[in-house]
């Protein structure tokens, strides 16, 4: 029988957290706070975060220990098999090999636990009662939400609109993990009642959702900001993942020749890619995609400029590839790709030609879905639809070049709750849209007069 999933034993799981602020050739540029121009300290971010996850957010050290206390949660799950997708391989009749890291094995059914346990574990650590979040999609409410309960933390999640009204199913598993979802904009903030106001038909955004979640932190009593991606230490926490794959696949003594996830604020692709990232810097041959939406192309068609990461302007400045954060996208079924920034690091790691960007469009990325589902039989998220998208482009060109490469991508969350796009597919509903230039750059024009970062 072929082996089909490569498992870690549990004793194998990684301890330590890689850090590629170590490895990065070109340092990152610091976070601006807006009042003053000056790169931000560590007591601008304490109205919003616990110092502990502030260290880690400017931190250079390449590993960072994982606590015992954070370890007995992940090991609920982790480690997650690498699975060998041999029936797709030959539906596409491919001389590639491809595997997938299957992160849907999570009690939330996504990637999202990964930084949600430690943040929660680093909160409470820190004296911290409650968390207030966004969320786009879902998953990183329901992440965090499981991880507030398992350790006995209030939780707040801000849901953007579009994706309450999509995906009711995600507020029943926040609600049952404890946790109160109400829909952004909301009610329930200063800002959110101002975009009500304005527009009371506002499908919503991650920026303001992140606006209303991070004006309760501020406002609140024993509470903090988490944030699911995008941040120096989200894409530290996830770093688990492609540790486990590189463990994974010393196991069937193979390498990635390509590493795929999608991207939408960095997280999941950051888990997988960083430790091979890593290797690449230091001279392995290995192509490295990030997939996004043409809906939202932040690392395909927006400039690399210094940008608020939320619409009502309350974050520091952030070096990276963005949209303005004023850009409202449109409805998409990808939800957890609908924001207008992308994480600072990832944003470096494109500059420097480390990472390869592309785009694709809706259609594109169910119909790669569908083939999925009907040979490896797993329903995939509408995010992960678009590495699955690369994959078999990657895989088809193999054909066509007649070269044995082996491909790996991150199937970030399962898609059991996403049916509705599913059906708008198959029913002929969904339709292709990618961004207008005129559209992207009005967005852009509210951050003409800010800093520049150097390219």
């Amino acid at each position: 029988m072929e082996t089909k999933k490569i498992f870690l034993p549990e004793k194998e799981i990684p301890r330590q957290w890689y850090n590629i602020q170590a490895d990065m050739p070109t340092p990152l540029q610091p976070p601006l706070n807006p009042a003053t121009g000056k790169p931000v300290s560590p007591e601008d971010l304490l109205p919003i975060f616990p110092m502990n996850l502030i260290e880690q957010e400017m931190s250079t050290e390449r590993w960072i220990d994982i606590p015992e206390e954070v370890l007995e949660k992940l090991i609920t799950y982790r480690p997650t098999p690498l699975q060998r997708a041999y029936a797709l391989e030959r539906y596409l009749k491919t001389p590639a090999k491809i595997y997938y890291k299957n992160e849907s094995v999570s009690p939330a059914g996504s990637h999202k636990p990964n930084t949600a346990i430690a943040q929660a574990y680093y909160n409470k650590v820190a004296g911290v009662k409650r968390l207030s979040t966004e969320t786009g999609a879902g998953q990183w409410g329901c992440a965090l939400s499981l991880a507030c309960t398992l350790f006995g933390l209030e939780c707040k999640v801000y849901m953007v609109k579009v994706s309450y009204e999509q995906k009711p199913y995600r507020q029943l598993m926040m609600k049952a993990w404890g946790a109160e979802c109400v829909s952004s904009p909301s009610r329930d903030t200063n800002f959110g009642r101002k975009v009500l106001a304005e527009d009371p038909d506002c499908s919503g955004s991650l920026g303001i959702a992140i606006s209303e979640a991070v004006e309760d932190a501020a406002t609140s009593e024993n509470t903090k900001y988490s944030l699911g991606s995008v941040l120096n230490h989200v894409m530290l926490h996830q770093t688990i993942i492609g540790l486990e794959t590189q463990k994974q696949f010393e196991i069937v003594g193979d390498y990635p020749d390509v590493v795929i996830a999608c991207v939408g604020g960095g997280s999941n692709f950051s888990g997988l890619s960083f430790p091979y990232i890593r290797d690449k810097i230091h001279g392995k041959d290995v192509q490295v995609i990030a997939v996004e939406p043409t809906a939202c192309p932040t690392v395909t068609r927006g400039p690399f400029a210094y940008d608020y990461g939320d619409t009502a302007a309350k974050t520091p400045l952030l070096p990276m590839f963005t949209l303005g954060h004023n850009f409202l996208p449109k409805p998409i079924h990808a939800g957890g790709l609908r924001y207008h920034g992308m994480s600072p690091l990832v944003s470096r790691l494109i500059l420097d030609n480390l990472v390869q960007p592309r785009a694709y469009n809706q259609l594109q990325t169910y119909k790669a879905g569908m083939i999925f589902a009907q040979t490896e039989g797993l329903i995939c998220a509408p995010e992960t639809n678009h590495a699955i998208a690369a994959a078999i482009d990657e895989a088809e060109k193999a054909r066509e070049e007649g070269v044995a490469k082996t491909i790996v991508f991150c199937l970030s969350g399962h898609g059991l709750l996403d049916l509705a796009g599913y059906d708008a597919y198959l029913s002929g509903k969904l339709t292709d849209y990618s961004l207008p230039e005129e559209e992207m750059q009005k967005s852009l024009e509210a951050i003409s007069s800010f800093p520049k970062p150097v390219v």
